[in-house]
């Protein structure tokens, strides 16, 4: 039987170069990378069925966007594999219905949010109070990523019963749109990547969608701590290992969470894309997973913090 270390499941072509880096951080810690990719899935679940291989940790970033991966997610759950992102956990935390109510719970600032039905269940809803909503609101599913089912300037209940039926089986959320302050001739939006207990935030321009680090001065400067305590808290309520979220501070001082929890994450380094992470947190983010696959071998915990 040959027994991998890590099982990476992925299938966009623009991983590639994480993979690579991630392979290369796993190399030099004597781990062993299994690719698992739309070419070979066949021959490795029968290769699991067969009982001619097996992995001790999985990260998934496949089965979202291919269900002919989840196989392999059942397989891995059903040999209580220790998975980087539990499966059941990640569901849920993708669930912005849900995430919202959890938020609002925890004490998280949200934008003002009235979430419908799914128009399968109860295709017919009675007219709404969308005053608070503003002018121009957003409509969105309560799943997909990447913007997929957004529409951003809704202003009648009638567009908002046409966009719903869009997704039907899924709820829906109309929210107001949040304006961020600007500092220092800029946006107060931020986009934040999370990996194992540590946070890195990025001020993240909303039309060129370019990271840009925060330092250390711009948290004492700008007083902006909220943005790694909101995420830190965040980690805490969704349970996952690697996520991003968006946060932007309003002109009232206040820091919202406007986009919720993200699964799987853009990771292509900026020096392959203009609009991609920088390369030494991708890097920092390969050897954390790496770390968490070692730590699993050597039998402890993954570690917390950065």
């Amino acid at each position: 039987m040959t027994q991998h270390d890590l099982c990476l499941a992925w299938n966009w072509e623009y991983d590639a170069d994480f993979v690579a880096i991630l392979e290369a951080a796993c190399s030099t810690r004597g781990l062993g990378l299994w690719q698992v990719t739309p070419a070979n899935l066949s021959a490795a679940l029968d290769a699991l069925s067969a009982a001619g291989s097996t992995f001790s940790v999985f990260l998934d970033r496949a089965s979202e966007s291919d269900p002919c991966f989840v196989p392999l997610v059942e397989w891995a759950a059903e040999h209580e594999i220790f998975e980087i992102n539990a499966h059941k956990r990640a569901a849920h935390a993708v669930n912005k219905a849900s995430m919202h109510l959890e938020f609002i719970t925890a004490g998280i600032h949200t934008p003002y949010t009235i979430i419908l039905p799914p128009h399968s269940r109860q295709p017919d809803v009675s007219p709404l109070d969308l005053s608070p909503l503003g002018e121009k609101f957003i409509v969105k599913p309560a799943h997909g990523g990447g913007g997929e089912g957004v529409v951003l300037e809704v202003s009648t209940f009638g567009q908002v019963l046409e966009v719903r039926q869009a997704h039907p089986q899924d709820y829906y959320l109309l929210q107001t749109h949040i304006t961020p302050v600007q500092m220092a001739g800029r946006p107060a939006w931020f986009r934040v990547l999370f990996c194992g207990g540590r946070v890195y935030p990025f001020w993240w321009d909303m039309a060129t969608h370019v990271y840009v680090p925060v330092r250390e001065e711009d948290d004492r400067r700008f007083g902006l701590e909220p943005v790694a305590s909101t995420t830190l808290t965040i980690a805490r309520i969704c349970g996952l290992d690697l996520f991003s979220t968006e946060i932007a501070l309003t002109a009232s001082g206040l820091f919202v969470v406007v986009d919720y929890v993200n699964n799987p994450i853009d990771l292509r380094p900026q020096s392959a894309a203009s609009d991609g992470v920088p390369d030494e947190i991708v890097r920092d983010i390969a050897a954390r997973l790496a770390d968490f696959v070692l730590q699993h071998r050597l039998g402890k915990a993954p570690a917390e913090g950065p």
